[in-house]
């Protein structure tokens, strides 16, 4: 769901003139003089797309500097801390200023652009905007940054001929030979990574936005795809140089690493303990081998399993965030860490107690697809109330995971492995099995509860008839 843009008034000189030669008494300078002019000239503010978000960084303008806007209409792109998304004016007019170009980063509230109630104040706006950047025009020199050290959600690289940065002055930084070119941030690290040229690429997201899948479906052709594998066989500085990655630069977090960084330093203050269990896995493997032809993933059997064992256990459910208190959560929602470019987000699969595998399995694709479009709508990663970190498909064995703010719990689900065991009746014997270990808030859960979940979860696991009802 778009988001819609915060603006202010901003007196414009002919309001000012109608003013100054009514009958009214003189305007008093300061706050109260603005809330008594008939603004013509809007600022239009970083919008705050969630509870966490501090500030913003502008993904595309979908929009240009003297276009015209009718409310409701995408205007530009932000990249919160979790996600991009579509936020549109509130307001007719046109769009005079561009305060804050593709790439730049603003906090929350402040202005990132003017907008004009008609075509005469254009002018008016942009000398506002310009004397208003006159002191902070400072900040704009680390702008070349992006060309040597190029972050997750920058502009898309374009053949080598453009990559002066002189030559950006007379274009938009993501347009390509003055064509706007809008695309996620993993459809432009995509593009870089497969060497396709986004001007070739037709977009089938919003207005025309390039996502991954069309790169993807680019790539597919035959003479992009042999382009992509000039990769093999380089060396390490070739692969980095390739990947844009410049060996020894200091590079600054994205918008979502300042957010996770943010989040694992919160972690610190809440006292947390771990226990690990060992889970035999040969029915469930059998099962998934079974279903997972109807589109069934091990990702949805595991989160399902965990969200059965949770009804049974509604403490390791829960979460406090002030220290004084906690809740029982109402619902289960099983939030489950992916890897994504630049960071790391949790989609969450909501009611995973109450919906059947299937469904379920189908929900699960569609979080990824829109994780790794950075499409993701806030109540889809923010609102987990347990949540799951699988490392098995690496091969990993175990770990242990860091609890997110404000929930209970989250468990490390390690790879499942051939394992010598001893049988009930003295023989040796394999079995496949898996290690978890959950790490939980020791303020509202403590060892027993945790000890009993898990074997709760073991239970549902190794006899899993109960995941397909």
């Amino acid at each position: 769901m778009a988001h819609l843009l915060n603006t202010s008034f901003i007196p414009s000189s002919q309001s000012l003139r109608r003013n100054a030669t009514s009958s009214a008494p003189p305007l008093i300078s300061g706050r109260r003089s603005r809330a008594q002019v008939q603004a013509k000239i809007r600022e239009i503010f970083m919008p705050a797309l969630s509870s966490t978000m501090t500030e913003g960084k502008i993904v595309s303008w979908v929009k240009s500097e003297g276009d015209k806007l009718s409310k409701g209409e995408s205007v530009v792109v932000v990249e919160s801390d979790k996600a991009d998304m579509d936020v549109e004016t509130f307001y007719d007019g046109y769009l005079a200023s561009i305060m804050v170009e593709e790439g730049g980063v603003a906090a929350v509230g402040s202005a990132i652009a003017l907008l004009a109630e008609t075509e005469d104040e254009i002018a008016e706006a942009k000398a506002k905007a310009g004397s208003s950047s006159a002191a902070p025009a400072a900040p704009a020199a680390p702008e070349p940054l992006p060309e040597k050290i190029p972050d997750n959600v920058g502009p898309a690289v374009v053949p080598k001929a453009a990559a002066t940065v002189a030559a950006v002055a007379s274009t938009h930084p993501a347009s390509e030979g003055g064509k706007r070119i809008v695309a996620s941030p993993y459809a432009k690290k995509l593009a870089k990574d497969l060497k396709v040229d986004l001007g070739s690429v037709v977009g089938s997201g919003p207005l025309g936005r390039i996502v991954a899948k069309d790169v993807e479906a680019f790539a597919a052709q035959p003479t992009v795809a042999a382009a992509a594998e000039t990769s093999v066989g380089k060396s390490a500085t070739a692969v980095a140089a390739e990947a844009g990655i410049q060996l020894g630069s200091v590079v600054p977090f994205t918008t979502m690493q300042g957010a996770v960084s943010r989040n694992m330093l919160e972690s610190l203050s809440v006292p947390t303990f771990r226990v690990g269990y060992t889970i035999t896995t040969d029915e469930l493997d059998a099962l998934y081998k079974k279903i997972k032809s109807k589109g069934v993933t091990m990702t949805a059997l595991l989160a399902k399993a965990t969200a059965l064992a949770l009804v049974k256990h509604p403490v390791v459910n829960s979460g406090c965030r002030d220290g004084k208190s906690f809740t029982y959560n109402s619902s289960i929602n099983i939030a489950v860490a992916v890897a994504i470019d630049g960071g790391l987000i949790t989609p969450v699969l909501q009611d995973a107690d109450k919906v059947d595998i299937y469904t379920l399995s189908r929900k699960w694709k569609e979080l990824v697809d829109k994780a790794r479009a950075k499409q993701l709508q806030p109540h889809e990663y923010n609102t987990g109330t347990f949540t799951v970190s699988n490392l098995g498909m690496f091969g990993v064995d175990r770990f242990d995971a860091i609890l997110p703010p404000g929930t209970g719990a989250i468990m490390a689900v390690g790879s499942s492995q051939p394992t010598v065991v001893a049988t009930k009746d003295g023989r040796i014997g394999r079995k496949n099995q898996m290690q978890v270990n959950v790490t939980a808030d020791h303020r509202i859960i403590y060892g027993a509860d945790l000890a009993s979940f898990l074997q709760t979860l073991a239970k549902i696991i190794e006899d899993p008839k109960d995941l397909t009802f």
